[in-house]
């Protein structure tokens, strides 16, 4: 796991993008924004390298696992 792609959690990501919470996950099932990494049995997180990438291009990402 190199530097760019540590975990972050949700109040990080939030902060970085602008999107709500709920704006956020609806963008998740549309496959337009990067899905969540299950980190524990209660927590979950971010690839950061993922979130970067959709920061740097929000109009074209796509999630290609979740888009299908």
């Amino acid at each position: 796991m190199s530097n760019s792609d540590k975990i972050i959690r949700l109040k990080t990501v939030l902060a970085r993008t602008g999107l709500s919470r709920s704006t956020m996950y609806r963008k998740i099932a549309e496959g337009t924004f990067p899905s969540q990494v299950k980190i524990s049995v209660h927590g979950a997180g971010w690839r950061e390298s993922d979130v970067n990438r959709w920061i740097e291009d929000p109009v074209s990402y796509r999630n290609e696992s979740a888009a299908q």
